[in-house]
């Protein structure tokens, strides 16, 4: 008897990540869950330089301002609850100076900009339709930084308008970079504060848009559907039943490990992951014969490694 639905999953037969590959992540919370994963096997990857980024739109505008080199000014940041905070980028990057908000601001430009030229995969994973519109200057915001919500309109972007978005990521990613390959994915996290149906709805518009633009470069891979449909159960879930929980996290990258990890990584996963583990123990003796023999080991692997990949380090 089977217990379970099972989303059928190809195994990639090109153009698969290895140790090679340099990864650049953007998007919703889900993308750092796939990003701590690639960076505990130590993978070459750089995630959401201007922090989470919930919907196309915001990805769009980061994408466009980093492909061309956009410095920013002070006529692009905003003084609230006694800090600056710009509406492109999480709050994570906000900060009581000025100075030092646009400092990060330019420097994360930068880095975008050289990470989507030598990215040999670029991972967007979008997680709503829901967007907030900052009345004064009409635009789209990425993040509202607790600022009052009567100075935003919220609305659910038109399935039209999210193609038009990622039609353009692809445009100008391959403007600068026509080796990279794109790989979409909806986040399994649901925005339930939005309400259970507009969230049915906004992930809908997503998959939607982005069957549209799938093309010989750019794929889809089913993080949403592998939590809906092949989980589909509350002990997948965080205690807030709304992110998935470790459990849920590491099924799914199991499915994209299958899909998605060149099979002469796997070795080096492995070490990597002896290694990693060996890192965690914590002995009773610090000083102990057993514990600078592991010591000794551990070092000699770290070395055998950094032979092989030498952007390796622990």
């Amino acid at each position: 008897m089977k217990f379970q639905t099972q989303i059928p999953l190809d195994k990639q037969n090109n153009n698969q990540i290895d140790y090679n590959s340099n990864v650049l992540l953007l998007g919703s919370c889900f993308s750092e869950n796939v990003g701590k994963k690639l960076n505990y096997f130590k993978f070459q990857n750089q995630q959401n330089p201007f922090g989470i980024l919930f919907h196309p739109i915001a990805i769009e505008t980061l994408i466009s301002n980093a492909v061309q080199k956009k410095e920013y000014s002070e006529k692009d940041i905003i003084f609230h609850n006694e800090q600056w905070h710009c509406f492109d980028a999480h709050s994570k990057l906000s900060s009581s100076s000025k100075k030092e908000l646009l400092i990060n601001l330019n420097k994360q430009i930068n880095t975008t900009n050289e990470q989507i030229n030598k990215a040999s995969h670029i991972i967007l994973t979008l997680g709503t339709s829901w967007v907030y519109r900052f009345i004064k200057t009409n635009t789209v915001v990425a993040n509202c930084h607790k600022i009052p919500q009567n100075q935003f309109s919220k609305e659910l972007i038109l399935v039209e308008t999210i193609v038009d978005a990622l039609n353009n990521i692809l445009s100008l990613i391959k403007s600068v970079n026509n080796k990279a390959v794109i790989l979409f994915t909806v986040s399994p996290i649901r925005h339930l504060k939005d309400g259970f149906i507009e969230n049915m709805q906004s992930k809908s518009h997503l998959i939607t848009a982005i069957h549209q633009v799938i093309t010989k470069q750019s794929f889809y891979f089913p993080s949403y559907e592998l939590m809906m449909d092949e989980l589909r159960d509350y002990r997948f879930y965080a205690e807030d039943m709304i992110h998935p929980n470790q459990t849920a996290i590491d099924f799914i990258w199991e499915k994209f490990k299958y899909v998605w990890i060149a099979e002469d990584a796997l070795k080096t996963m492995d070490k990597v992951a002896e290694i990693q583990k060996g890192l965690q123990h914590k002995p009773f003796n610090l000083n102990s014969e057993a514990h600078q023999k592991l010591l000794n080991i551990l070092e000699d692997k770290k070395r055998d490694i950094k032979k092989r990949h030498s952007h390796i380090t622990f």
